[in-house]
Parts: C-alpha cells; structure tokens; sequence
C-alpha cells in the first residue's frame, strides 16, 4: 500500500506517518512545505525507514504535485496539509485562503488527472482522504453535538478556509466522481504539538514559570482527542469509509478551557513542582475575537459503521502528554525560536 500523506511534518501528520510506517508497514511519501509548524524532528523515528520518503514542496504547486503523483503513484492520498492556529487567522487570513482553499484545490486536480489515467482496477481501489476541522460547524450551545448533518456556520478565517475546502472536496466527488471521503475532528493534543496552541503552550509555560494565560474567563469548552487515537481512525476512515461521506472523529472528552488549564497545573505541581502551587502563574487576558462557546463532535457515525474506539481518555491522555514535554526538550526547546510563547491574534483598533 502506497499513501501520500500531505502535511506529514506537522502535529497530526506526523503522528499519522509514523502510524502508517511503524504500524502498517505502508510505504508513505511525505509532502510538506515545512512552514514554521512543520519540523522532520517530528518523524525522527521513520527517518532512514525503507518504507518512508520525504519531499518538500508546496501544495499550491500544481506541477509539483503532479510530478509526485506520477512519481510515487499513490494508492491513497490523505490530505492534511492546512495552516491551522486559529490566532493566526485573525491577523493574517491570506495565508489560510492559499494553503486551506487554493491548495486543496491543486490537490483535488492534480489526483483527479492522476486517478483518471490508473487502469481500472487501480482506479476503484483509489481513494482521497480530505481531513478536516469541527470548527467548521461553528459554535454549539449548552447542549447537542455535532453531527455530520449538522449546517456550516464558521466563525474565524481559518475555519472559513476549512469549510471552503471542506465543499470543494464534495464538489470534486460529486462532479468528476473522485472517490473522495472526508473527515471532522475535534481538538487533538498529544506529543510533538507545536508550542502556539493550548495545551503544549500551558505545559512549557508552566515548566519554565512564566503566567499561564487564559483566554476570557475559560468557560469556552472543546472536546479533545489524543493524536494516535485521531491517527487510527484516519486510516480506518480512508480504508473503509463510504464515497462522499463525511466521518466526524471526537473523543467525547468535553472540558473548559480553564479546567484543561487547572489539571495540567495538578500534574504539573505532582511532576515538576514549582515551589508554589501552578495554578497561580493562571492570568485571565482578553478572549480572542469570535471565540466559539462550545465544541463536541458526534462521533457514533464512525464508531458505529466502522467500529473505531478512542483507546484514550482525557485523564490517561492528559497525563501521557504532560509527562512526554518534560521528557522531551530536546524536540520543543528549538521551536520556541519560531514562536516565544506571546499573545498572538489581537486586533488592533483605532480609538
């Protein structure tokens, strides 16, 4: 089985190419940009893997793409290539529009030409993967959850970018027939997270004593998913998922903010004291501008018609994550020369 993975060097994608390699045994080509959240530190473990190759280009790059195609001929394609960091959406959309919308469209061209030309046999085997974000469904109240069904309502550029490329990967299905699944998930966290988002940001923030900010009053609740569990469920959703379906993967791991914030604060003061309690390094800060109330995914769809099951649950997850960034220096230390740890996605107003 041959898989081109798009965005393998990045926090999901890595944990996917390691799973295909070391767990499948999948030969796996590697398409990364490596912008500033793409690090091959990520994929120490396969590197000189038989198995694995790596190739950095752009996804925008038509002509790139397709020389890939037509190079490593593909089985599979999952696509997650994506600028993902919400805050930086908000002050530099463009970047979002071009990777999120225009890349996945090149993506869907380039494997639409390639996939025309396979014999037949080859042809029905194909498939596309197109992974996505919950963000996409907007904000719920205080009950229900996200369903496959349930309307595109995004808030932020980057999950306007998402829900655009979302829709174009169902158009490609349903226009030129490219088996094409797509998947949604919900907040993933687990080892080799690059330092901008919550839970890494907290864990190194909390190690090197600096305040722990929180955004608004922390009520804001999201549902997490441990990486490997999301990692398995997409190559099960690839293999076995139906054509122009859409599989919402979540880990039905509801927490506030504030409270994901406080446990890492416990395991902290149990793992790593800091000589007074870490919950006071906490600092409230101004939210961020359209910061969804509540996430949580559905995940019955999958769980039902392909029988995925998250091995994780939040504490076992929370506790496995925390201990892997004090363990493990030697991969975040250097990427906090791309990002420090400021605020980032502040909108500047007149007056």
């Amino acid at each position: 089985m041959r898989v081109l993975v798009t965005g393998g060097a990045g926090f999901i994608g890595s944990a996917l190419v390691r799973y295909l390699v070391l767990e499948k045994g999948y030969e796996v080509l590697n398409v990364d940009k490596l912008t500033y959240a793409g690090t091959l530190t990520s994929l120490k473990s396969v590197e000189g893997n038989p198995l694995y190759r790596f190739l950095k280009d752009d996804i925008c790059d038509g002509r790139a793409i397709s020389e890939a195609f037509a190079s490593f001929r593909p089985d599979r394609v999952m696509h997650l290539a994506a600028e993902s960091h919400v805050d930086r959406s908000i002050t530099g959309a463009r970047d979002f529009v071009e990777t999120n919308v225009l890349g996945t469209f090149t993506m869907l061209e380039s494997a639409r030409a390639y996939w025309q030309s396979l014999p037949l046999e080859e042809k029905d085997g194909f498939r596309f993967l197109h992974v996505s974000t919950d963000e996409v469904y907007g904000s719920l109240g205080d009950e229900g959850l996200f369903e496959e069904v349930t309307p595109y309502d995004p808030s932020s550029p980057y999950s306007a970018s998402k829900a655009a490329s979302d829709h174009l990967a169902k158009a490609w299905e349903r226009t030129y027939g490219l088996p094409v699944v797509v998947s949604n998930c919900s907040n993933n966290y687990g080892p080799f997270h690059f330092p901008e988002k919550l839970i890494p940001l907290m864990i190194i923030s909390a190690l090197e004593g600096r305040p722990l900010p929180v955004y608004g009053n922390g009520a804001n609740i999201r549902d997490w998913l441990f990486v490997e569990d999301h990692a398995r469920a997409l190559d099960i959703i690839v293999e076995r998922g139906r054509i122009g379906e859409t599989y919402n993967v979540g880990g039905r791991n509801e927490r506030r903010n504030i409270d994901v914030v406080k446990r890492i604060c416990a395991l902290m003061d149990e793992l790593h004291p800091a000589g007074k309690p870490h919950e006071s390094f906490i600092s409230y800060v101004q939210d961020r501008p359209g910061h969804d109330a509540r996430y949580a995914i559905d995940a019955t769809k999958l769980e039902t018609e392909l029988g995925w099951k998250a091995r994780e649950n939040f504490d076992t997850g929370i506790e496995k994550t925390v201990r892997w960034y004090l363990e493990n220096e030697w991969w975040w230390a250097p990427l906090r020369k791309n990002y420090d740890g400021t605020r980032l996605g502040l909108v500047k107003t007149k007056g």
